[in-house]
Formats: structure tokens, sequence, C-alpha cells
């Protein structure tokens, strides 16, 4: 995998580092549920040091070039010690997921050391039941959903008689250059841009017809992602004017079966019903909280990977942005779901995907160079309260059982991030046959997180009984269902196309 030491983070990565501020930490992560007796500490620090040499930039740390010329660089970390990033806690009696709710508020709180690799496991025993936990955090500038989901799969096994893990692999970290040598090494940016500029314009001599259809492209979603400027999200008191340093966590999981059922009667895909179930579950919380919702539309921002399948495995993110609507206005459930599926087949159709994918290509071309400071305009927009309310990622897990040192894993809860002045981070997720929900609060501007996880219930239960009085399934779609199956969405997949002509 290509992930090298002095590696350059892309501006969108960059992104995420300027965007954290104050109590607004860009981690993300997971709630990683197991059957079985925890292992030791000693067998859980060998099974991660047997697989670290798949994944070089888990020991690696960033650094920044002197006078903030260009984007920092990943290096490798010379004091670098597995011990620093694995923990272990134990739950307080009577340790039910109510006690592991709470726990997990608490280790997703703190940003992570900036002046260390990016990322800590910490294993949670104490349970009531059988069973253990592994609390997962991970910078976003590391990884987005997908690329997390793939170092679950290096981390953990597909059987549960696997091999016990063999000693650490050999590792010579290379040393961090002098801060003079950063300093040059950053000035060769300029050269480096020239010579991206000299490989771009050799592309357009060569097919003028693409590249004038790319550029056009390219512009028509500029214009609609600055269109998209000019109609800001409603105010609501999820969005204050900053996040508290405290967090709540709470879930809520179900039968990935019960979605396809609702998406095959009611219309839509997997994900527009999962949307739908965010929907229906904030129309009841703001009700049950005393606020307006007639007639309100709250605005989601929606990642969405664009990681072809030859990108699986590398880290970085490779992440485009939709701005959904949550018509948490409309009271019938079908209808909420018909209205979010619309929208989003208008959204897929447009051009904005490519906009947003057009602004940090152009930020990335003045990446070696630049000041991070030139970056932070289009990073203050991406994450802005005038574009959307509440982050909605809705990612796929893989449908197989995995295992941890012969211990199967039953559920992945996943941890969304806090931008400043949003109160609300929803996660989504799918794994073996489940859909899990992961929401992450704001104890001062949006407490109740385990009552919005019971309204998740609700919603799912009146599609579902929308789904029983629908008189016939429709057909079932497949573009686009990326928690069944395929996480490509029809732009991604013409990015591929474009890559083998040579584009």
């Amino acid at each position: 995998m290509a992930q090298r030491h002095m590696d350059r983070l892309s501006s969108f990565d960059t992104s995420f580092l300027a965007n954290e501020k104050d109590n607004a930490h860009m981690a993300i992560g997971a709630v990683l549920v197991f059957k079985g007796e925890p292992p030791t500490q000693a067998e859980f620090l060998a099974q991660i040091r047997s697989r670290l040499h798949q994944l070089p930039r888990l020991r690696q740390r960033l650094l920044t070039p002197p006078l903030g010329l260009g984007t920092p660089f990943w290096v490798d970390d010379e004091t670098f010690d597995v011990r620093r990033h694995v923990d272990r806690v134990t739950l307080p009696p009577p340790g039910t997921d109510a006690e592991m709710r709470a726990l997990a508020g608490e280790l997703l709180a703190p940003a992570l050391d900036r002046g260390k690799p990016l990322w800590e496991l910490t294993l949670v025993d104490g349970f009531a039941e059988d069973r253990f936990a592994i609390v997962y955090k991970t910078h976003h500038a590391m990884a987005d959903g997908i690329s997390a989901v793939d170092i679950g799969m290096l981390l953990f096994d597909v059987a549960p008689d696997a091999p016990a893990p063999g000693g650490e692999e050999p590792w010579r970290p290379r040393r961090s250059p002098s801060h003079a040598g950063l300093g040059v090494h950053a000035a060769t940016g300029v050269l480096a841009t020239l010579l991206r500029l000299a490989r771009w314009l050799s592309r357009a001599v060569r097919d003028p017809r693409d590249a004038s259809r790319r550029a056009a492209d390219g512009l028509a979603g500029l214009w609609e992602v600055t269109f998209n400027l000019l109609r800001a999200a409603p105010r609501v008191p999820i969005n204050p004017r900053g996040v508290g340093p405290g967090r709540e966590f709470a879930w809520a999981d179900f039968d990935l079966a019960q979605f396809k059922r609702i998406k095959n009667a009611l219309g839509g895909t997997v994900n527009d019903v999962s949307l739908a179930v965010a929907t229906g579950a904030l129309r009841a919380w703001f009700a049950e909280r005393g606020e307006r919702t007639d007639g309100l539309e709250l605005k989601a921002l929606v990642p969405v990977s664009i990681r072809t399948v030859d990108e699986h495995g590398e880290l970085g993110n490779k992440l485009t942005a939709m701005r959904g609507p949550l018509p948490i206005g409309i009271a019938d459930p079908a209808e909420r779901l018909t209205v979010i599926s619309a929208a989003m087949d208008g959204l897929k159709a447009s051009r904005q995907p490519l906009g947003a994918e057009a602004i940090w290509g152009l930020n990335d071309w003045f990446r070696d160079f630049a000041p991070p400071l030139l970056l932070a305009p289009t990073a203050a927009i991406n994450f802005s309260t005038r574009l959307f309310n509440l982050l909605v990622t809705n990612f796929p897990g893989p449908q197989i059982p995995f295992y941890a040192l012969g211990r199967e894993l039953t559920a992945i809860h996943p941890v969304g991030f806090l931008a400043r002045r949003h109160g609300l981070a929803i996660a989504i997720l799918s794994y073996n046959g489940r859909v899990s929900f992961g929401l992450l609060a704001d104890p001062d501007s949006a407490p109740g997180a385990e009552r919005l996880a019971a309204h998740l219930s609700a919603a799912v239960a009146e599609l579902g009984e929308a789904a029983d009085r629908a008189p016939a399934p429709l057909a079932s779609p497949v573009d686009g269902d990326h928690l069944a199956g395929d996480d490509r969405p029809r732009f991604a997949r013409a990015r591929e196309r474009r890559a083998t002509r040579g584009g």
C-alpha cells in the first residue's frame, strides 16, 4: 500500500486539521462488541503488533513544514511504541450497555494527540454478559469511513480458527528531516506543482474533447455548489455557537433485511431508507423537546465515498459530499421516504459532487507550497452550519463475521464527528446483516442521545408498517444501495471509466 515516509496530506485531509478548533474534534471510529472472554493485554498487543506492517501509516505522525509552507507531511515516528496507543479499562458494575455508552462518551471526548500517530484502541472488559468491546478512534485526516473499515479488516480475522499472531515484523523508522531539510523539501513543491501542470497539459493536448468535457462538468458543479451557499440550512438548537467538551454516545441496530423489505415495498434504496429512519427519529425527538417541526426540512451533510476498488486499503480521504434533505416536517413516513429518494436521485444525477471534487482538486494543485491558511476558507465552507445542520454518514461494512483471537465480532457501532456549531452526528454502518446507527452528541446543546436512539426504533417500525400496507413490491433498485452491495455511486464508477481511458 502506498503509505510512505514524507507523504504529503491532500488539501481535503488537511481541511480536517484546519477545522479542529476549540472542542470540535475530527476523530472518527467505532465501538466494536465481541462475544466471549476478553483476551489478555499481552494477547491483544501481540495481535496488533503482528499486523502493523500492513498499515505503515499507523506508525507515522504529522510534521508541519516551516512557515506553513504547504500541507503537513506523514513521517515515521522514531519513538513509536504501540503501548502508547492501546489501553484497557473495566466497566463499572453492573457492566450493562448503559455503562458502556457512558464510558464510550468519555473515551470519545478528548482530542487525539497530534504529536504521535493519530489512532488509539481501548479494550473494555467487565461486561455483565460474556462479551467485551474495543473502542477505536482515528483522526479523519488519516482515514474516511471506507478505509476505517479496511483497517478493521486488517486487524481482525475472517475465521475463528485463524493461526495465533506471530512476532512483530522488524521495522526501522526513517529519520525525520531537520528543520532546514524540511524547508528545502517543502520548497521543492513548486517543481512538483509545475510537473503536475505539465502532465495535465499533456493529457489535454492528447484528448482535448475529454479535457473540455471535464472542465465543463467541473464548472457546472462549482456553480451548483455556489448556488447552495445561497440556500441556508434552517437555524435549530442542535447548531450552537460552539460545542462543549463532553460527548454522549448511543446506538441502535436493526436487520438489514428489514431495510431491504421497506425499500422494495416503498421504493428508493437502502440508503434512502436509512435517511428516512433518521428523519423520522429526529422529527419525534424534536417534538419531544418542544421544538417546531411543521414545514421544517433539515439539511444533512452526506459524505459519499469515491474510493475505487483498487484504492481500498489506502488511507487518506476519498470523499465528496452532498447536502441531503431530512424533511422532518412531513408526518407520513412513506411520504418522507419518497421525498428523500427523489432528492437523492436528483443529487446523484447533478454535478454538485463533481463541483466539490473540483474544489479540492484545485486546492491540491497548490498543496505543496501554499500555506494552509489559504485552504482555510474552503475548509470552513465544507463544515459550515449555513450549508447543513448535522452530519449523516453512511458507509458499508463487511457482510461476513469477523473475529479477534477467535472471538466473534457481533456488532459495529460507528462514530462520526462533531464539527464546530454542530451538536449531533449520525453515523450508519452495515455489518453481517445488521445496520447500526451510532449517535454522537454534545450534551450541552443536544442532550438525550439515548432518547433519539429509541426514536430510531420507532421510525423503523412505522416504515415497516407502511411497507405492510403497500399494494405491491416495486422493482428492487441496485444502484446506490451501498449498504447492501455496491458502495460506489454513479459518478465514482464514471471516474473509474475515465481512468481506464487514461483521463
